[in-house]
């Protein structure tokens, strides 16, 4: 069964201090409307609460639930941005994911806040979700993507795809753009960085695949992107290597011992014991399979 899979994200405009949650209902319903093909929705970092932390909510909260009751009426996945999120302690900046059946199925808490800046608590956990028939997803928010720790971390525990919303005002939006495609490079996987505009970010929203290339990449104002990806090319590429050569995952995987932080992360994870061994290969067989040039 092929896997493939339509997404679609939304940068839009995001207003400091202001929920925007009607708006993003009525982005959705626009998606659906012209891509009926979609089944997953994203938006920025803070999109639903604005940036400002003194809105602060807890999880579940009714802007979650009216995405949950569209998310079960209209069969869509959807990641609704982040949320400041309140806690014991302080407060986080917190995403979720909501499954077709109106579920919320993951819940991250961003594991680097933008500090000094944002003051928010880290969270502890990394974060990945499973689409039914699909493939394995991994979620991260904004300055997560700097860390290519965290990047490999959600390699090794199985994602395909890593939805990356983002609230980028600053000049160093051009290196995150960089560190995108230096991340799918480097664990072969889709990287689907999404900034928002006005208060929210400078836009320049960029989707790339496993072998680095940027699907597309946005402008500085609103925009709805759109992408059909296939989760079987992850596996081609991690199988055959990057442009058929450069085979990362497989190298490490037998290599662990180089880098001892990732020993036991690799030694577990059914990523690398499924992958085969790092062979030049010779020819492509008809079912998409490289041969042993001595069944050539």
């Amino acid at each position: 069964m092929a896997r493939i899979l339509g997404i679609a994200g939304v940068q839009m405009h995001v207003a400091y201090g202001r929920d925007h949650n009607e708006a993003m209902l009525d982005k959705l319903e626009k998606v659906a409307a012209l891509f009926p093909w979609v089944d997953v929705i994203f938006f920025s970092e803070l999109c639903a609460s604005g940036l400002d932390p003194k809105r602060a909510v807890s999880i579940p909260n009714a802007a979650l639930d009216a995405f949950c009751a569209w998310s079960k009426t209209r069969k869509k996945w959807v990641i609704p941005g982040s949320f400041y999120e309140t806690g014991k302690k302080g407060f986080y900046n917190s995403a979720v994911v909501i499954s077709s059946d109106g579920d919320i199925v993951a819940h991250y808490r961003k594991l680097f806040p933008w500090k000094p800046l944002e003051n928010a608590q880290p969270g502890k956990t990394y974060c990945t979700f499973d689409i039914p028939g699909k493939g394995r997803f991994g979620l991260c928010i904004c300055y997560d993507q700097w860390f290519p720790e965290l990047a490999r971390s959600l390699a090794c525990l199985g994602a395909e795809a890593v939805f990356c919303p983002t609230a980028t005002i600053t000049p160093d939006r051009a290196q995150e753009i960089v560190l995108a495609r230096a991340n799918a490079i480097a664990n072969q996987f889709y990287w689907f960085n999404l900034n928002g505009v006005g208060d929210g970010g400078i836009g320049q929203s960029v989707f790339v695949d496993p072998e680095g290339r940027v699907l597309q990449q946005s402008g500085e104002g609103e925009r709805i992107m759109t992408e059909i990806i296939d989760l079987d090319f992850v596996t081609r590429v991690r199988e055959y290597g990057t442009l058929g050569q450069c085979q990362v995952l497989k190298a490490l995987g037998h290599h662990r011992e180089a880098f001892p932080a990732y020993g036991k992360p690799i030694r577990s994870s059914p990523v690398f014991r499924n992958l085969g061994k790092v062979k030049l290969n010779h020819r492509i067989g008809r079912l998409g399979r490289i041969d042993d040039p001595k069944s050539a």
